[in-house]
């Protein structure tokens, strides 16, 4: 379900290696021919575009779109660019030495959105980076007792199960046992923690199935009910980005976009991360709730550059 469209026939990476070093002489960048070919292309495309170009000219891409552009344009650029393990675990890295809670969305994405394979990807990648684990970062950042530091940590520590099977007495039970802690007045939350840390994707789908239909109520609205702490505001981003990611980052576009100014980082990450994975199922959802459509609230939100590389990765209204 990605948004992006690739020409019909692909130029070869000399190619476009050849065109970007051309946007980069002359008088001044040509951004247009830099959306043109990086707004265009798939990761493994654009991997082969930068060994290319590293390898002809014998300097980073990336640093030269550095030095080339600016504003939310170059970061948004270098994002898509940049190795997509290596992007996440840059992006964790930053969230995690953020003094507010409010960047851990970014890990909840990460361990909840990806696939298991990427997941891992990224906590190798982040070993690399920066000489830590990411579970170790996470465990530096919050108390013993914050119960967030408990689920972080078993989340980016998961590899859950890839397969079809589901276990529908499992299921069951474990919807029971859900039930039973969310609506409890002082929750246990071991249960909790371990159901969402630990179950694969589709066996937690059904027992949010059963959830719903032996309780009369969706998971979510009995987390709303608990009010507004961080760890239930977390738990619901967690529950959305495991079972449907589509209704969390419609949501995060949504909030990023209303209000007083656009918050850019969120808008970019959203966008970037799941160009390549669910854009078109963001943008039904976006559309269903909202009764406008994504690219709408881009282009009235957004401006330049910045605007028309965000409407490449969406893609057309229509698709």
């Amino acid at each position: 379900m990605a948004s992006i469209t690739v020409p019909n026939p692909l130029p070869s990476p000399e190619q476009d290696a050849q065109t970007l070093r051309k946007a980069f002489q002359g008088w001044g960048t040509d951004e247009k021919a830099i959306i043109g070919i990086l707004g265009h292309r798939k990761a493994a495309q654009r991997a082969a575009i930068s060994e290319t170009y590293a390898r002809l000219y014998n300097e980073s891409l990336l640093q030269r779109l550095h030095s080339e552009l600016s504003g939310d344009f170059r970061g948004a650029v270098m994002l898509w660019t940049a190795d997509p393990a290596e992007r996440d675990a840059k992006l964790a890295y930053k969230a995690l030495k953020k003094k507010d809670d409010r960047h851990v969305w970014v890990i909840i994405e990460l361990a909840c959105a990806s696939s298991s394979d990427h997941l891992m990807a990224v906590r190798k990648a982040y070993h690399s980076l920066f000489s830590s684990s990411i579970e170790e970062d996470i465990a530096f950042k919050f108390s013993e007792t914050n119960l967030l530091r408990q689920l972080l940590v078993r989340l980016v520590s998961s590899y859950r199960y890839d397969g079809e099977h589901v276990d529908e007495e499992m299921a069951k039970y474990e919807a029971a046992e859900l039930h039973d802690d969310i609506r409890k007045s002082q929750p246990r939350h071991a249960e909790v923690i371990r159901i969402i840390s630990t179950r694969n994707k589709v066996q937690l789908k059904e027992t949010l199935k059963h959830y719903e239909q032996n309780f009369g109520k969706a998971i979510d609205e009995d987390i709303n009910n608990q009010g507004s702490s961080q760890l239930f505001s977390m738990l619901k981003a967690i529950v959305w980005c495991l079972t449907s990611p589509e209704r969390h980052f419609a949501e995060v576009i949504r909030s990023s976009i209303l209000g007083l100014g656009t918050d850019e980082a969120s808008l970019t990450r959203s966008i970037v991360s799941r160009a390549e994975i669910d854009m078109k199922k963001i943008k039904e959802e976006y559309k269903k709730r909202y009764r406008t459509t994504l690219n709408d609230d881009v282009i009235g939100d957004t401006s330049g550059y910045y605007k028309s590389f965000l409407l490449a990765l969406v893609g057309s209204a229509d698709s």
